[in-house]
């Protein structure tokens, strides 16, 4: 649903075409706790960075685990959210909070749960 998805910029009510890239350990390339993952939005790299502390708080609080499948659902509806309400316009990296995580992963499973068969 979020690897591949369009979204209309708060600023320029353009449609922006946004595609999951990659998914990359923060700790080898940037010496930091996080799970970057990166967008071509229109083109243009942008990354969303995920706390790895969240994987060991969903873990502890629902005895699930997050998958790299989830992680691009919650960073792409993140991604989404940021660009329909305007935040950082033009920011080429984004940065969660644990709470930001894991409020966008039950908002993302709701979406995906509500959304029709083969969709």
């Amino acid at each position: 649903m979020f690897e591949n998805f369009t979204a209309t910029d708060r600023w320029t009510k353009k449609q922006v075409h946004c595609v999951y890239q990659a998914m990359i350990v923060a700790i080898a390339t940037r010496h930091a706790d996080a799970i970057d993952l990166k967008f071509l939005v229109d083109g243009r790299k942008v990354w969303v960075a995920l706390p790895a502390p969240a994987w060991v708080e969903y873990k502890k609080r629902t005895g699930k685990m997050i998958t790299d499948p989830l992680a691009v659902e919650i960073a792409g509806h993140y991604l989404r959210t940021a660009l329909e309400s305007g935040e950082g316009a033009g920011r080429e990296m984004y940065s969660l909070t644990v709470d930001e995580t894991l409020r966008h992963l039950d908002q993302a499973v709701a979406e995906m749960q509500a959304a029709p068969a083969g969709v």
